[in-house]
């Protein structure tokens, strides 16, 4: 059985307020099942692969482009290319492929696909939900609260390539610090 596989780029961004980590931006899935599910389930923008030959930062950028409605940047603001995260596996099993690239982006002008479930189960009624339902910028240690547990690795990987904090001096703040920080787009 093949391994099931996505691939995401992680968009941060260097802010004045937040001068030693920079903002990831990260994505709330949409639909039903996590209308009311909200810290440790936002993720990094991905999707699969649609085939298994394809280009996995090829897929990273065409799943960006396609839950956040704006294109990945090409690269880094320097031109170099972008930081490759490695891996990490999902409490499902599936592998995800992650690359960090500098960029910005407004929240409110990110607009998603879409996909089509059968709402409520077994009513017979199709309903239509976004992949994203939003996308919102986080202060690096903020960003490990709410994103999927599995995907904190992506975040510390990023601060250790750009040569900022680590995560345990990242997860020290406190909370007025976090609080400062806040979250637009939500």
């Amino acid at each position: 059985m093949a391994v099931r596989q996505s691939a995401g780029v992680l968009l941060f961004r260097r802010t004045a307020a937040v001068a030693s980590e920079p903002e990831v931006l990260l994505g709330h899935p949409g639909g039903p099942f996590f209308a009311r599910r909200d810290e440790g389930h936002w993720s990094i923008p991905k999707g699969e692969p649609d085939r298994a030959d394809e280009d996995l930062l090829a897929v990273a950028r065409r799943e960006f482009a396609e839950e956040v409605g704006h294109p990945a940047p090409a690269g880094q603001p320097d031109g170099s290319v972008p930081i490759a995260l490695g891996t990490i596996v999902q409490k499902g099993g599936k592998l995800v492929h992650a690359w960090a690239i500098e960029g910005d982006l407004d929240p409110a002008t990110a607009r998603s696909n879409v996909f089509e479930l059968e709402w409520p189960p077994r009513s017979g009624r199709r309903e239509t939900f976004p992949e994203l339902d939003r996308v919102a910028w986080f202060a690096a240690a903020e960003a490990r609260r709410w994103v999927k547990p599995t995907q904190i690795p992506f975040i510390d990987r990023l601060i250790a390539a750009i040569g900022g904090e680590s995560a345990e001096s990242g997860k020290a703040l406190d909370a007025g610090e976090a609080a400062s920080t806040g979250r637009d787009g939500t």
